[in-house]
């Protein structure tokens, strides 16, 4: 065994170790350990989750096209794979502030064949498979730290300590993390994930490709009335409430047992540093075509999160020395098609692939080496060309909807293939000072068809252990009333689905209050704050969200 980089630690080894027990992360662990059996090979694996249990943050819409899932577990429906909703009928609108405008479906955004999931069902699903396969998944245990050799190469991760005080000392329950070595690290936390981003830094991995940009999805899951539900129906639609510089749009999807999801997401590239993701979904609601499907149900489920929206253009490299970037971690998310969870797992098979080849190679370093052909084997793969066909779609819409949609025509019902390549653009550099912004009048919430943010985060089961540090850390702690405020209003008090920020009065002075136990780590802060000044890290093991049915 090697030795500890911390002497109160202990150490674990393994082949591979796997950050996150999402889609990308099960799946590389799954067709690794497939690869091994196909070949009479050893290959120790384990899958680090910071949520309490598989499944407790997975959050999506989600409609899944079962093409990956196909490749990795052919016989997944005699297995019994959560995937029974099938997709029957798509609709796509254009909302008016009192009317609804139906616009012809483009191709990517019909789902003949696909299936109305909870995500969080399948990551179960998912687990259960990779354990009966012998990987090792250890939920509860949130990977902190990436551990690096003397060369500067990636060697593993480190848990983080438990029963560390808000002061930042030891208590009587403390107990140190753990090390786990391995000769490849993959990480698959999911969007803007703490270490990924770390590593992308440290590496470089963005040299060569845009920034990425971000939407936040805001969802929620709803019991209707048996006589308005209607089992595989999606809806799709844009408009109001966004303006026509704001990128957005919502979704509707029939699930079964009268359940519906809803959801709104709204591009972080938004400028108005007065709109409130939260608010543009609660008013979304209020539109006589979605209010009329609600009245008389009950919400059952809310939760947030941010999603990858850059496109091929956006992916960082995919490697780098002693590990690899898999699913949103790196940014595979079609956006026409608003599916990402098949790519995901695509390019975890194609990582694990990638691996198991040098891993097995004799000329293989102990740890540190770099996985080069992983990226070569996904710009050969099915999942390259998809991306490159839709490149230009999001994109498309920073210079509005109205071009977004031309745009987007040629290219889905005109068949174009662009000879261009449009640009991202970093989304906390968009914001427009409050003093050339309008405010927005958002409607207090009636308690019965909208909601407040506290009242919802309670739906989420969030939990985190009240006596411990604020996983949310600021550069700067002046940064927020010195500057945020007066220039941008403070946008924080209104992007975070949490009510994680609050700006208080206090014996006269304005002082900025971080909620950290409403966090359902969404990652919309580290992500949209203008002056880069909040760190989003990852708490104590299990904290967070415990979603069900998401």
């Amino acid at each position: 065994m090697t030795q500890p980089l911390r002497s109160d630690r202990e150490v674990m080894e393994y082949d591979v170790v796997i950050v996150g027990a999402g889609p990308a992360g099960l799946a590389t662990a799954i067709r690794l350990k497939q690869l091994a059996n196909e070949t009479g090979k050893e290959v120790a694996v384990c899958i680090l989750e910071k949520g309490s249990e598989v499944g407790a943050h997975l959050l999506s819409g989600a409609v899944f096209e079962p093409r990956a899932l196909n490749e990795l577990i052919p016989d997944w429906k005699d297995k019994g794979a959560p995937l029974t909703c099938e997709a029957k009928k798509d609709d796509f609108i254009f909302l008016t502030k009192s009317g609804a405008i139906k616009l012809p479906t483009p191709p990517q955004m019909k789902n003949h064949g696909n299936y109305i999931i909870s995500l969080g069902a399948l990551g179960r699903w998912l687990a259960s498979q990779a354990e009966n396969m012998g990987v090792e998944i250890f939920p509860g245990f949130a990977a902190a730290e990436l551990l690096y050799n003397d060369h500067g190469a990636v060697i593993g991760v480190a848990t983080g300590d438990m029963g560390i005080n808000k002061e930042g000392k030891r208590t009587d329950m403390f107990e140190p993390g753990v090390e786990i070595h391995a000769r490849q690290t993959v990480l698959s936390e999911g969007c803007h994930g703490s270490l990924s981003k770390e590593a992308i830094a440290k590496f470089d991995l963005r040299a060569n490709s845009d920034p990425q940009t971000y939407g936040l999805g805001v969802k929620e899951v709803w019991e209707v009335d048996p006589a308005k539900h209607n089992k595989g129906y999606i809806q799709h639609s844009i408009g109001w409430p966004m303006d026509s510089k704001t990128y957005g749009g919502s979704w509707l999807y029939h699930m079964e047992d009268n359940l519906v999801s809803i959801g709104f997401v709204v591009g972080l590239d938004y400028q108005n540093p007065y709109l409130s993701p939260f608010e543009e979904m609660q008013r979304f609601k209020t539109h006589p075509k979605i209010k009329a499907l609600l009245e008389g149900g009950k919400r059952i489920g809310y939760g947030a999160r941010a999603l990858v929206e850059g496109g091929l253009q956006s992916l960082p490299k995919l490697t780098f020395p002693g590990g690899v970037l898999t699913g949103d971690s790196a940014g595979f998310l079609n956006v026409p098609k608003i599916k990402g969870n098949h790519a995901a797992i695509k390019s975890g098979m194609i990582a694990a692939e990638s691996i198991f080849t040098c891993l097995n190679q004799e000329d293989t370093p102990a740890q540190g080496w770099e996985c080069a052909h992983y990226q070569t084997n996904f710009e050969n793969s099915w999942l390259y060309d998809e991306l490159y066909q839709v490149r230009n779609i999001r994109p498309g819409f920073h210079k509005g909807l109205l071009f977004g949609l031309i745009h987007s025509a040629f290219q889905t019902i005109g068949g174009w293939r662009l000879p261009y390549t449009l640009r991202n653009h970093a989304d906390h550099a968009q914001l427009i000072e409050a003093d050339k912004a309008h405010k927005i009048d958002y409607p207090k919430p009636d308690g019965k068809l909208t909601f407040d943010r506290l009242t919802s985060v309670q739906l989420s089961n969030t939990n985190h252990a009240e006596d411990q540090p604020s996983h949310l850390k600021l550069k700067d702690a002046s940064v927020p009333i010195e500057i945020n405020l007066p220039k941008y209003a403070e946008p924080s008090q209104r992007y975070c689905p949490a009510g994680v920020y609050e700006v208080i009065e206090q014996a006269g002075e304005k002082k900025f209050q971080i909620n950290a136990q409403n966090c359902v780590h969404c990652k919309t802060c580290d992500i949209k704050d203008p002056s880069q000044n909040i760190v989003w890290t990852v708490p104590q093991g299990g904290g967070g969200p415990n979603y069900s049915g998401m």
